[in-house]
């Protein structure tokens, strides 16, 4: 009676992990969940998971009917977490996280880097390192494929499961480790050659106030401020203009159409400048800043991948500075 008492335990004991085994959710469910919490839609989820949409919503809904919870709040036009899909994710992603770390510590021997590196960048930022960096990175590392999101707003990008970033130094979080990508550039003002036949070249930047300018807006929604410096005299200028732009990109081709004044980085105009098609002025009130930098957490294993990354920004080292005035 005794032994088949202790049997019938184990087999009762055997009855609860196979129950607990069925309702545990996979690694590819869990992935899943958090990536439509970070993306905040099933459309956006299932394109960077590479499987269908209708797949995906299909596979959320069997993990909650077996776990008996809700996890997602949908309407036609929304998905949301619910209170428990938010503690859900809350606990899942630094387990998740572990996992990963795990897995790349575990595969460091390998001679070569593989898998993704997810970066998140500035438009213009994006421009500058694309062909003198990340073209050599994937020449160097051909197991390796790179992703870039480009943002004018400052992102979180460990929240958003980014690996890294590109952005003027002067806005990295001060949580955050800075790899200088650029050397020092300035901020200048170009017109072309149309605009100043004319129009006088301003001597002082108060004379921008006579003169028809680019304006730009930040991503925080706010106008720009053209920043001036001399002999310790600083001065911000709101200029005039009527045509306000928010991508150093459009500036550019705005003001090689003769559109006004533009205020952008002489790595961005430098080729045009050389070339006759824009004009500089006043030099002399535009002192140098820092420029850009790779940025990524010093709270996370930095995984061969990146630390392959910052090595290759350390040897090359770009160019000129930060494109544009986004951040």
């Amino acid at each position: 009676m005794r032994r088949k008492g202790r049997q019938d335990k184990i087999i009762n004991h055997r009855q609860v992990d196979e129950e607990n085994s069925a309702m545990r959710p996979s690694l590819s469910e869990l992935e899943a969940v958090t990536t439509i919490a970070r993306l905040g839609g099933f459309r956006a989820a299932a394109r960077e998971l590479g499987v269908s949409s209708s797949a995906l919503s299909h596979a959320v809904s069997a993990l909650e009917e077996r776990l008996d919870v809700r996890l997602f709040n949908r309407t036609t036009r929304s998905v949301a977490l619910t209170a428990a899909g938010e503690a859900f994710v809350a606990e899942v992603l630094p387990a998740l996280a572990a996992i990963d770390g795990a897995v790349e510590r575990v595969t460091e021997s390998r001679a070569r880097p593989t898998g993704t590196l997810r970066l998140n960048t500035s438009p213009g930022a994006a421009r500058m390192v694309l062909q003198p960096l990340l073209m050599e990175y994937l020449r160097r590392f051909p197991d390796m494929a790179v992703e870039v999101a480009t943002d004018n707003a400052l992102v979180d990008i460990v929240a958003l499961g980014f690996d890294a970033g590109f952005r003027l130094t002067d806005a990295v979080p001060p949580d955050m480790i800075a790899v200088p990508v650029t050397r020092q550039s300035r901020m200048i003002v170009v017109g072309s050659p149309d605009y100043f036949r004319e129009r006088a070249a301003p001597q002082r930047p108060a004379d921008l106030m006579n003169h028809t300018c680019i304006r730009a807006r930040m991503a925080s929604g706010r106008i720009y401020h053209w920043e001036f410096s001399r002999h310790g005299e600083s001065v911000e200028i709101d200029v005039p203009g009527r045509l306000i732009l928010d991508e150093s990109g459009l500036m550019l081709e705005a003001v090689l159409c003769g559109a006004g004044l533009a205020y952008l980085s002489d790595y961005a105009v430098q080729e045009h400048v050389a070339a006759g098609r824009l004009v500089r002025v006043l030099d002399e009130w535009t002192p140098p800043y820092d420029g850009l930098c790779l940025y990524f957490s010093g709270r996370r294993h930095v995984p061969a991948k990146l630390r392959a990354l910052i090595e290759l920004v350390r040897e090359l080292r770009v160019e000129g500075g930060g494109a544009g005035v986004a951040p």
